[in-house]
């Protein structure tokens, strides 16, 4: 560890305790002393587990308390298309072009001069190719396997993760051209976003779009309740409500269905779609949004969402 890393370490509790975590100090806490611990360290109060009033706080009761084994296989980035395919149709579905268990098995040769890989059992562990040539294998590997090692369940004890088996993919890539906030100007760019729509019940409550990602001003996350309405629940002051219509995707109505068909009989689940050329793509399932630490939102929020969620038998 270097020197500025180390005086982090030794003054900043919370960078410690993440440390800490990545280093796997606290693997041997059970769930629940472990979802206790980093709930005080990021919110500054205890978790209350037994009366549950946020949707973060309720996000945790839910990975102590209901664990069904259908959902390892929709956290699955290879399982969860054939898991959708079974249910809406293959048409949304990115192409799988090759899936592999260790990254020396990958040959290159065989995959288009466009792809993404991407790790089946994690969150972050994705590379996208946009021209083959230029493509740095060495650096790639090395992420690829830094991945591959990692147990995302004891990041922040999502369940469905724990069994999900390691392995590599590579799908067709997408791109779509948009028009990017950024300023008070508007210019063209291959921008892909990211559509997020939560359910309760296998209802659908709100949307919210991933924007400007991998821009200079970084990601955005900007809230839309059904019809559209821009929902205030990141504190962002600069704000044009008019200028975010254009983020509205041509297939909304579409990705409000599948995103209900998929959620139907459970408490909560977020389905990430993308829309390209005016087609829908699925993208992944997310049970625990932030893994029930989201800090960008509001706390107002954090109330309001709660009380759309309804746990199994607190109704």
């Amino acid at each position: 560890m270097k020197g500025s890393h180390l005086l982090k370490y030794i003054t900043d509790k919370k960078y410690r305790f993440k440390v800490n975590i990545a280093c796997g100090v606290y693997n041997r806490l059970s769930d629940e002393e472990f979802l206790q611990r980093r709930y005080k360290m990021i919110f500054n109060k205890e978790l209350n587990l037994k009366a549950p009033e946020t949707f973060n706080e309720k996000l945790q009761w839910l990975k102590l308390y209901d664990r069904k084994s259908i959902y390892t296989e929709m956290v699955d980035k290879y399982y969860a298309k054939k898991y959708v395919t079974s249910i809406a149709g293959e048409e949304y579905i990115i192409p799988t072009l090759g899936i592999w268990d260790s990254f020396d098995e990958i040959d290159f040769k065989n995959l288009p001069n466009q792809f993404v890989l991407k790790c089946t059992h994690d969150s972050g562990g994705i590379v996208i190719c946009k021209d083959k040539k230029s493509l740095d294998i060495r650096k790639t590997k090395k992420k690829i396997n830094q991945s591959l090692k990692r147990n995302y369940y004891y990041l922040g004890r999502e369940w469905p993760y724990k069994n999900v088996k390691p392995r590599i993919i590579a799908e067709k890539y997408l791109e779509d051209t948009s028009e990017n906030l950024e300023g008070n100007y508007k210019k063209q760019e291959v921008l892909l976003k990211d559509y997020k729509l939560q359910c309760f019940n296998g209802s659908f409550d709100h949307i919210f779009v991933a924007e400007g990602r991998f821009s200079r001003r970084g990601t955005r996350y900007y809230y839309f309740d059904r019809d559209w309405n821009y929902l205030s629940y990141c504190p962002y002051e600069d704000v044009l409500v008019e200028d975010l219509q254009n983020l509205k995707p041509k297939c909304y109505d579409e990705m409000i269905h599948l995103a209900e068909t998929l959620s139907r009989g459970l408490p909560e689940l977020r389905v990430d779609l993308y829309e390209v050329s005016g087609k829908v793509y699925f993208g992944e399932m997310t049970f625990y949004s932030q893994s029930g630490f989201d800090t960008d939102i509001t706390e107002e929020a954090d109330l309001i969402l709660g009380k759309k969620l309804i746990l199994p038998g607190f109704e």
